[in-house]
């Protein structure tokens, strides 16, 4: 897993998804943390991931 330029890679290998508690995927093209088990994905806002499942957008899996 790679972090971007604005993440901490620290931080990315321990955050894990609020609503399932599985690892997360980066995906840098979008700015996001994506959790493919709960089918969501994660805004990632300043470099500070927003880990709110309201504010989190629904795949499209």
């Amino acid at each position: 897993m790679t972090a971007g330029p604005g993440l901490d890679p620290d931080l990315l290998a321990i955050l894990v998804c609020p609503v399932t508690r599985t690892p997360l995927r980066y995906d840098e093209a979008a700015g996001e943390l994506v959790s493919e088990a709960a089918g969501l994905a994660f805004p990632i806002r300043d470099g500070v991931p927003v880990m709110l499942v309201e504010e989190a957008r629904r795949l499209d899996i």
